[in-house]
């Protein structure tokens, strides 16, 4: 599985600049200073959330590599996934699963304004950290700058635009942020099909390989959020809201960088498209139980 490229051209990389770029302006736009007002009343909460998203998991995604031992593009494909900020998906899952939406969208917002610095840095030292994954980034010799730039550009610029538009132009922000929660849900999904229907060869020669990895990977993620959740509140909405943001991962944007500085290594694009697929069927699956409580 190290040695098999999956292909995605210049053109396809460039759809997903853009889209990826939507989807966080849409984000922008569902952001209120009431919603960020509400949560910092009880700031333990995102405090929480921030140590399951950015330190817990990826710490514990080691410690499962290191208990599961698979090859180490996977391994790697597995770093990343962990090191990249909540994805957008998360916000709707919650609506549905009436968790502490406000809590959602929250840490959404901070963690993907954080992962200019998070994501390279928890991606580049645990992917040198260990051994057979550090041998593939010695190979590939990223240049960071160049992965924050990416980051920055797809993450950042949309955000901040976004934020601009909601300010001057509220009604419109208001109006638009609703429909472009379900446009930039059906885009992300469009982004992870595309990539799967494009490799579909090697990703049914590889599903069995992978699919455990993500499953043990998906549920560990899951598990913390739940578990922080459990700790600094009494409330399960709350519970369900951080469950959802660790367990719900942008491995649309670790695709994006995979293609981008990794020429589409195997491994790893299957693994982030594969959990970009398996976390929609886990959190709509939880979101459907809680639901019901």
């Amino acid at each position: 599985m190290d040695d098999i490229a999956l292909n995605f051209n210049q053109s396809s990389l460039v759809v997903m600049n853009v889209t990826l770029a939507f989807i966080m302006f849409g984000i922008a736009l569902d952001l209120s200073f009431e919603k960020f007002r509400g949560v910092l009343k009880t700031p333990r909460k995102i405090i929480a959330g921030l140590i399951g998203q950015l330190i817990l998991l990826p710490l514990l995604t080691y410690v499962l590599v290191i208990m599961l031992r698979p090859e180490p593009s996977l391994a790697l494909g597995m770093f990343l996934v962990a090191a990249c900020p909540g994805g957008n998906i998360s916000n709707f899952i919650s609506s549905l699963a009436k968790a502490n939406v406000a809590l959602s969208i929250s840490l959404t917002s901070i963690t993907s304004l954080l992962a200019v610095v998070a994501t390279p840095l928890n991606f580049g030292f645990y992917g040198n950290l260990y051994e057979p994954t550090h041998l593939i980034m010695r190979e590939i010799s990223l240049d960071w700058i160049e992965v924050i730039k990416t980051i920055c550009m797809i993450i950042l610029v949309p955000i901040v635009v976004g934020l601009t538009v909601k300010t001057k132009f509220p009604k419109l922000a208001s109006k638009l942020a609703k429909p472009l929660e379900v446009i930039s849900m059906v885009l992300f999904m469009l982004i992870v099909l595309g990539a799967l229907i494009s490799n579909l060869e090697q990703f049914v020669a590889c599903i069995g390989g992978i699919f455990l990895f993500v499953l043990a990977h998906n549920a560990l993620a899951l598990l913390t959020g739940y578990t922080m959740g459990s700790i600094v509140s009494t409330e399960f909405n709350d519970r369900k809201a951080l469950a959802i943001e660790t367990g719900i991962q942008n491995s649309g944007l670790g695709l994006l960088i995979i293609f981008a500085f990794f020429e589409g290594l195997g491994g790893m694009a299957i693994i982030a498209a594969w959990w970009g697929i398996w976390h929609m069927v886990s959190g709509f699956t939880l979101a459907y139980i809680w639901r019901k409580r």
